[in-house]
């Protein structure tokens, strides 16, 4: 794990995290299910009726919504985004969001009635609102042991915030945490929302002082992928009009203040929506170069950024929501992307050398069966993609995509009809994290005979 330090030495060197070449997945997504042999196998009944895995795999089921945690609060629910990160004596250190809204206390950390509330210092919380209710999003930290495969201490680490949704870790080890809303002091809170936070892994229990990163915007802001050769953040945008955004800090590795700009399509359509409240036609597999245009009044007072980027010319994306960085290129899922809002996946190759920014749409599902509205994603130790769905289908699942473009299923939720959300790897690639978020949810660990990568 690079420290901050480590990593504004080493900007410019190569990431050694794996990229995917998708070629020919556009062709599958048209044609249907694929019926290679891609993928782990046929997904096998199980007997508990909550995840299905092909065979060979286990899941256990390591925190529920509502179990009582180290620090004598409870486990919230809504368990979302996730990060792994190398702990001490080989143990991983899960940093995990909860996208809670103030009044769902039955979700919080407090208990129904907030009887716990008494247990921390209301200085900790970003916006305590009143004493009777809070804002209950936030994170959580879970020390995962993986030889027994259990959890060994689980506390409460960011409180205060609003609907914690996605993020992303940073190359210099911590995570990125982001408030999918907007709401704000008008609205009858202490605090105006909309702002990404920082995370530091630890093992001690502890509550982190809030820390707003103001300078990367205010906005509906679903998660963000660092690139580790610049340091440039790329954020996303979870709004039917959103935009897609990128943060230039003024020193690489510290997010407190630096440049926000919109994405420009240079020479081509500026809605790629694609679905029926688009105003015009986005191709499948063409490159186009890029351009960025600068954002003032980050903090948006009115909840206009998106408008007033595209006004600039910033183009119209449908819910950008997951993101993941590889070496020379990211990956993103707009979730209602396509003429069946099934959902889109952009290719964002960012520049290097004289190579200006591209990006390209990569797939765009016509069947539900093979991928609908993905949500989350993560680039496996061996370099396949795994998405999670969040879907109005009664089993939601992890869809897998090769580098060569098959696509399969790893794992279906036949629990109730929850989202998926925040899968993540362990350091050492043998543990896959994953949440079911709702009624009650609950972080499951699946173990099996992965890949070598």
């Amino acid at each position: 794990m690079l420290n901050r330090r480590r990593f504004i030495q080493t900007i410019g060197v190569s990431s050694s995290v794996l990229t995917l070449g998708f070629g020919g997945l556009q062709k599958l997504m048209a044609q249907g299910p694929s019926q290679s042999a891609a993928g782990f196998g046929p997904l096998m009944r199980d007997s508990a009726s909550v995840v299905e895995l092909p065979a060979g795999f286990s899941y256990q089921i390591i925190s529920q919504t509502g179990q009582t945690m180290a620090d004598g609060l409870l486990s919230p629910g809504r368990q979302d985004g996730m990060a792994a990160f190398p702990g001490p004596d080989g143990r991983v250190i899960l940093i995990r969001n909860h996208e809670n809204e103030y009044p769902w206390r039955a979700m919080g950390p407090f208990g129904l009635l907030n009887e716990r509330y008494g247990q921390i210092d209301p200085a900790l919380l970003y916006d305590a609102r009143t004493d009777s209710m809070p804002c209950l999003g936030g994170c959580t930290v879970l020390i995962y042991n993986p030889e027994t495969k259990q959890v060994e201490k689980e506390f409460l680490r960011l409180i205060g915030t609003e609907r914690n949704c996605a993020g992303g870790p940073t190359p210099w080890g911590t995570w990125i945490t982001c408030e999918e809303s907007t709401v704000a002091v008008k609205d009858g809170y202490g605090e105006d929302h909309g702002f990404a936070f920082e995370v530091t892994p630890t093992t001690d229990p502890a509550i982190e002082p809030p820390s707003p990163l103001k300078a990367m915007g205010r906005f509906r802001r679903e998660a963000v992928a660092i690139d580790p050769q610049t340091g440039i953040v790329y954020q996303t945008e979870d709004m039917g009009d959103g935009c897609f955004y990128r943060f230039i800090p003024d020193q690489p590795g510290k997010l407190d203040s630096g440049k926000l700009q919109a994405l420009v399509i240079k020479d081509g359509p500026t809605d790629t929506r694609n679905n029926p409240g688009a105003t015009s036609e986005f191709p499948l597999n063409k490159s186009y170069a890029l351009d960025w245009v600068d954002l003032d009044e980050v903090e948006a007072p009115e909840n206009d950024l998106r408008h007033r980027a595209h006004a600039k010319g910033a183009a119209v994306f449908a819910r950008t929501e997951g993101i993941w960085m590889g070496s020379d290129e990211l990956y993103f899922a707009c979730t209602t992307g396509g003429p069946k809002l099934f959902g889109q996946i952009f290719r964002f190759n960012p520049s290097r050398d004289d190579r200006p920014d591209q990006l390209e749409l990569f797939i765009e599902s016509l069947d539900s069966s093979l991928m609908q509205n993905a949500d989350n994603l993560v680039i496996a130790p061996w370099g396949d993609v795994l998405l999670c769905e969040d879907s109005n289908a009664p089993h939601k699942r992890l869809v897998g995509v090769t580098p060569t473009g098959e696509i399969y299923h790893f794992a279906r939720c036949v629990y109730n009809s929850s989202e998926i959300a925040g899968a993540c790897f362990s350091p050492d690639g043998q543990t896959l994290f994953f949440n079911v978020q709702n009624n009650p949810g609950f972080t499951v660990a699946v173990t099996g005979p992965w890949p070598k990568s």
